[in-house]
Order: C-alpha cells, then structure tokens, then sequence
C-alpha cells in the first residue's frame, strides 16, 4: 500500500527532471534553438526577438515540462576559447544537442573536431546524443545526408548510445519538436544509466 500511494504521489507532484547540453560552435543556433523550445513547449512564455539574438557569452537556461518529464536546458558559448568549460557539464547531464551550421561549409571540420572532442571524454559515454544540422531553411546548406556523411568518422566515438541526425530550422521551428520528443524519449531509455532526480512539481 506505501508503494502503491508513494507511486500515486510521484505521478501526481513530481517530475523526472533532466539536464541537456546544448553544444556547438559559436552562431551555430543555440540559443534561438533553446528560444524556439521554450517557445513552442512553454505556455504563455513570450521569447525574446529571434531576430536579435546574439552570441553567447557563458550560459543560457531553459526549462519545459512535457507530461512528467522536465528538461532543463545549458546553452553554452560555442566560441574556441569557452568550449574548455563544456567539460564542466558532462557530469550532470543526461542528454547532448549538438548543434551543426549546416549553411556554413567552411567551417564544418571545425565543427567537428569540436564534436569529436566532445566525445572523447568519458564521462558522456552512454550518453543520447542528438545531431541538429541547423539553417536547413537557406539556400545551398548542407543535407542532413551530406552531415552524416562528414561526421561518420566519429561512429567509433558515439559507439552504441542513442543517436540521431535531424535537420531543423531553429529560426522559423521546423523539427524542434521533433527533436526535443527524441530527447525525451532517449533519456527516458536511458534513466538507468542516467537516473533522474525528482522535483515536486511548481
């Protein structure tokens, strides 16, 4: 009977709350990814002018709820010298976005001596990761295939956690949601390896 009510109280007032990394270089789209999220999974939020976002310096937060999950959001500051502080996050985080300039080819290899990088580290091992090529809605950029094609060097590095390469717009919304149901639903199958914490919902 204590479980059954402990169980009823869980599903009534608490959420599992996870913590996801929004990674990439600098003016790849984090942040108005984390707006566009914010935006589209948040009620009554009103998001700043997507228009004007500029780069990150340090950290952005974010949080949405969908159904008893909370997803709680560090956008960090993709610029060379801020990516030594990503590590700093690996611990607590259950979920990696990798953000991708599919619009911005000069910088591809850039992006993903970054990613590989990130990968090497072991404390993310196991940990689902999701590829966004971002920009998908200009002109000439790269096709999620073609993204998949330059980053398979990096199988090896992701090994056999949860992984996927979506295309998404992060200014006008295209596969936002879809992403972030992924994410969901991966940290979900991952809550083994990766509890999460409980918070009484607020």
């Amino acid at each position: 009977m204590c479980t059954l009510l402990s169980g009823f109280y869980k599903y009534m007032f608490q959420k599992e709350e996870y913590f996801v990394l929004i990674l990439g270089l600098d003016n790849a789209g984090k942040t108005t990814y984390l707006e566009q999220t914010k935006t589209k999974f948040s009620r009554n939020y009103k998001g700043m002018n997507l228009s004007k976002i500029t780069t990150t310096v340090g950290l952005n937060i974010g949080k949405i709820d969908i159904g008893n999950v909370r997803l709680n959001f560090w956008d960090l500051g993709g610029q060379e010298e801020l990516q030594a502080l990503w590590d700093k996050y690996y611990a607590e985080s259950h979920a990696v976005v990798f953000m991708i300039d599919s619009s911005d080819k000069e910088r591809i290899e850039e992006s993903k001596e970054a990613f590989d990088k990130m990968l090497s580290n072991e404390t993310l091992c196991g940990v689902p990761l999701l590829l966004l090529a971002n920009k998908q809605d200009l002109a000439d950029c790269l096709s999620v295939p073609d993204i998949k094609t330059d980053f398979k060097g990096s199988a090896h590095k992701i090994g056999h956690r949860d992984c996927s390469v979506m295309g998404t717009s992060a200014l006008n919304g295209d596969g936002v949601g879809e992403g972030i149901q992924w994410i969901v639903d991966s940290v979900k199958r991952n809550s083994i390896a990766r509890p999460p914490t409980q918070k009484d919902i607020t």
